[in-house]
């Protein structure tokens, strides 16, 4: 294929006039990209044969038995596969070097049986120019173990489990969904017990209640083997190995094949952002050199993740990336990524003591990551191109424009960014304002401010807010009552009062308002309560931060049930409505002295009253179409945990005259801090 540009710059202007200026910028970046693209068919065949590097590299098991070997390790002048097959033995399987530094070594099957064991250890012994023997894990082994009693420092295991053994998928991948309702789910800490839970019992007990509660995505966290539990999974050191310490490659299958047969899509958090600086048991100075697949001295390292940084205008690098998505997508049929970091890979100085104005020369300038971006480029066109129905996220903070825009058109071609200044902006209200300050402005502008044609994950927190050194939103709304309160059986003091109806508002106002996809972080759905905190030297290894208390959502007696029903109510009623696959809303009030937001989506007519004590009887709010409307959705409503003061039984009748820039009004009785929504 051709590497000649022949992006049409007029589509980007015409979605955003102000990147006129750089338009030479963009169109040499698609160039860029071109030319990445044209020198992997030309040389690899395309993507398709490009993207299965895993089939060649790695351990491979053929039909007869046979096993097959192959390393890039260019700086070793020696290599040897070892492990408990051959008793460690330095010499006895000595590997071939080709012209490009990759070392291959066949091992013949001893009567049709391969003669390394299923899920016995291996590492690949090396010999580099100084005479020094290094010794490292196979960098496209897809098991590692750990035994904490022997050695903080992994294993990596061959896993070829009988045919008998192996998970065979059941059900085909969900239709791509419309709307984005995601649930941020980590497996080890799906349990109410202080140890790390299992991809079994994530598939057994916590994939029913995401069902229940209406949500169609899975985004799966700290999947990829990181050797750090409480890094959250972002400090990852073998890439294509799923972490062992929740199970078995078996039981993630059957997690991922069993969330289809629900109709739920499932995400990967992908981290190509940087890996982990380990040498034993991650792919940092896996040659010896310092060079291999991160840039070499400062460029290669992350000032505060302490981590190192890929080179990505390597073609082996490239390839170990793509075929990590490929992996994956096609063994363990993943519908999709979340790419953490990626502010990191599109900037020289990585986000690093740096704000973004919106000024768009922060974006085009000396700042961006020309080699960063084209990476992300090919990922999604080869992503997108390969499989038509996957779904890519990026987080990014910056706000750079074209981010979701497709590759062919000068993008760089994800389907959503995440939101990320919305959650912010809840956190800076609640530590720092009192409810009579909140601006209505303000917020409607943060949660629409959006770019043009590019979808949104909107979200009123993630994981990030929830983390030690922080708090969840319920807990800045009602912190140290959660542990006294909480109970039907005791007062409905004003501070749970405030706290509930907030927490209600504040997420609904994100999933109707902010984007076109919603995201929940696990538990958050029902107010759980305090912070999350990994094990660590720290707090004594303790596990009492690092779960999930189901517990406190099932007691019929506790009041985290009426914050669970609501959230599924929320995403039940955008099943139905698809408000997040409409176009954007249009606010038609911002009242800042009521404390009202009113606006239209989907048909839907939404009322929000912040107000800490006003409500509103008779309240008069613009509506577009004519008719008659009725309540289709109140948090007021007492298996919320709300006063039932609205009547749902209520027909509202429209006058044909216009207020707030709307051709009708209709009156409507609005209680102190409660969202409803009118449908016809």
């Amino acid at each position: 294929m051709s590497s000649k540009s022949t992006l049409d710059p007029n589509p980007i202007l015409e979605l955003d006039g102000y990147l006129k200026p750089f338009v030479p910028a963009i169109v040499h970046r698609y160039e860029k990209f071109l030319h990445w693209k044209a020198s992997i068919f030309e040389h690899e065949g395309g993507y398709d044969a490009f993207s299965k590097g895993y089939l060649s590299f790695g351990l491979n098991a053929k039909p007869n038995g046979d096993i097959v070997y192959r390393e890039w390790a260019p700086n070793a002048k020696e290599a040897y596969l070892i492990g408990d097959f051959n008793d460690w033995n330095r010499s006895l399987h000595p590997m071939k070097r080709n012209e490009f530094g990759v070392w291959e070594i066949t091992l013949p099957a001893k009567n049709g049986v391969p003669i390394i064991p299923h899920d016995s250890k291996v590492k690949i012994s090396m010999i580099i120019p100084s005479g020094e023997r290094i010794e490292r894990l196979p960098a496209w082994i897809t098991r590692v173990t750990q035994d904490i009693s022997v050695s903080p420092v992994y294993d990596a295991r061959f896993w070829n489990p009988p045919k008998e053994e192996r998970y065979k998928f059941k059900y085909a991948s969900p239709p791509k969904p419309e709307s984005a309702r995601i649930y941020e789910a980590h497996v080890g800490i799906s349990t109410k017990e202080e140890r790390v839970g299992t991809y079994t019992e994530f598939t057994r007990d916590t994939l029913p209640r995401i069902k229940k509660l209406g949500y169609n995505i899975i985004q799966l966290m700290a999947t990829m083997e990181h050797a750090y539990y409480a890094s959250f999974g972002y400090q990852v050191t073998s890439f294509f190995a799923a972490s062992s310490r929740y199970g078995t490659p078996e039981e993630l299958k059957e997690l991922i094949d069993t969330a289809h047969s629900m109709g739920i899509g499932v995400l990967l958090d992908v981290v190509h952002s940087h890996a982990c600086k380990n040498v034993l048991d991650g792919i940092n100075q896996f040659d010896g050199t310092d060079h291999q697949y991160f840039h070499e001295g400062g460029k290669g390292r992350h000032e505060l993740w302490d981590s190192r940084l890929f080179n990505y205008g390597h073609h082996e690098v490239l390839r170990f990336l793509l075929s990590n998505l490929r992996f994956y997508t096609d063994e363990y049929h993943f519908d999709g990524f979340r790419f953490d970091g990626v502010t990191s890979m599109m900037y020289v100085h990585h986000g690093i003591g740096t704000g973004f104005s919106g000024g768009y020369h922060e974006y085009f300038g000396g700042g961006a990551d020309e080699e960063g971006i084209v990476y992300l480029m090919l990922a999604n066109d080869f992503l997108h191109t390969l499989y038509p129905s996957i779904t890519t996220i990026a987080e990014d903070v910056s706000g750079m424009p074209l981010l979701c825009i497709p590759v062919s058109q000068g993008g760089v071609g994800f389907d959503y960014r995440l939101s990320m200044a919305i959650p912010d902006m809840w956190i800076k209200l609640l530590k720092h304002s009192r409810d009579e300050e909140w601006q209505m402005g303000d917020i409607v502008h943060t949660l629409t401010n959006r770019r043009w044609k590019e979808k949104s994950v909107a979200y009123a927190e993630s994981h990030d807010q929830a983390l030690v050194g922080d708090k969840t939103l319920a807990f800045w709304l009602m912190d140290k009552e959660m542990y006294t309160h909480m109970s039907d059986l005791t007062p409905l003091t004003p501070i749970i009062e405030r706290g509930m109806a907030l927490h209600k508002l504040i997420r609904f106002l994100c999933h109707s308002l902010g984007g076109e996809g919603y995201l929940n972080f696990e538990g958050n759905e029902f107010g759980h309560p305090e912070w999350l905190d990994f094990p660590r030297e720290g707090n004594n290894n303790s596990f009492h931060y690092a779960r999930r208390q189901w517990n406190i959502l099932d007691d019929a007696l506790l009041r985290y049930q009426y914050l669970n029903n609501f959230d599924e109510a929320m995403n039940k009623l955008e099943e139905k409505f698809h408000w997040l696959s409409a176009p954007p809303a249009y606010v038609s009030l911002k009242h800042e002295k009521d404390k009202v937001i009113v606006f239209e989506r989907a048909g839907l007519l939404f009322v929000f009253n912040f107000h800490p004590s006003e409500s509103f009887a008779d309240y008069r709010v613009g509506v577009e179409e004519p008719g008659e409307y009725h309540v289709v959705l109140s948090s007021d409503e007492k298996h919320f945990g709300g006063f039932e003061r609205i009547d749902r039984t209520t027909k509202f009748f429209t006058t044909p005259m216009e207020w707030n820039g709307r051709k009708n009004w209709v009156q409507v009785y609005i209680p102190t801090r409660t969202a409803l929504v009118l449908a016809k």
